[in-house]
């Protein structure tokens, strides 16, 4: 099976994709850009649409993925079979596991620990994913003097079931963030060939003695991310 059984016949449009899970930040691209719909991913619970929009004379797909590693890996094998994009900007919010290393910095990811189920179909059997293209990101963020530190993260299905235990086990290896996609997108652009770039930026903290989520709103939706990524679009 693949996605023609659904969508029809493979198209190329753009090479580069931006994602983001945030409906504000959907809205600010609209207010921007003149996006153009050029079609969408459709499910039994709503189609979302696919926009291209143009950066600098370059065509750039834009998309609001879904939450979850399973369904937002899917996204992109979809989303590269209706536009052809290969390239894939991906950013959003994160759990602090290291308050510290963390605080005023985003985070590029280095290797993301596999606690999800849709890796295992896509890559070989293993506790951690390397994230291949993180030094690239931090050179770009480098060039734009943003603060930043690279460090392992934890991508979990679960997370109501981010107890202190798997929280402590998880620091032990040097994870500094938590967040539920990473390591199932990566696993579905290593095996299809496809380069993936991420970021994150952590907002409710694991690191305390009680659990604060003040910040989890701004990670999400905060404008800084979307400048970002449209700077990593343009260098990549």
């Amino acid at each position: 099976m693949t996605p023609e059984s659904f969508i029809g016949s493979k198209r190329h449009l753009a090479d580069v994709c931006i994602l983001t899970f945030s409906h504000v930040i959907v809205k600010e691209m609209q207010a921007r850009y003149a996006l153009r719909e050029i079609g969408e991913i459709r499910s039994v619970n709503g189609n979302r649409p696919i926009y291209l929009f143009d950066l600098d004379g370059k065509p750039i797909v834009f998309f609001m993925t879904s939450v979850g590693a399973t369904c937002a890996g899917t996204d992109v094998i979809e989303l590269n079979w209706i536009t052809g994009a290969t390239q894939f900007i991906l950013f959003g919010s994160a759990g602090s596991l290291n308050r510290a290393a963390t605080t005023g910095k985003y985070v590029i990811p280095t290797e993301a620990y596999r606690d999800e189920g849709m890796s295992y179909h896509y890559a070989p059997p293993a506790d951690y994913i390397q994230i291949g293209k993180a030094d690239n990101v931090a050179a770009i963020f480098d060039a734009l003097r943003l603060p930043y530190v690279k460090g392992r993260v934890w991508t979990t299905d679960a997370f109501y079931r981010e107890t202190k235990d798997q929280v402590a086990a998880r620091q032990k290896e040097g994870c500094i963030a938590v967040e539920m996609e990473l390591s199932g997108v990566q696993a579905v652009c290593d095996f299809h060939g496809f380069e993936l770039y991420d970021f994150l930026v952590t907002g409710d903290v694991l690191d305390a003695p009680v659990y604060e989520n003040d910040g989890l709103h701004s990670a999400n939706h905060d404008l800084d991310k979307l400048d970002i990524a449209l700077e990593i679009a343009k260098r990549i």
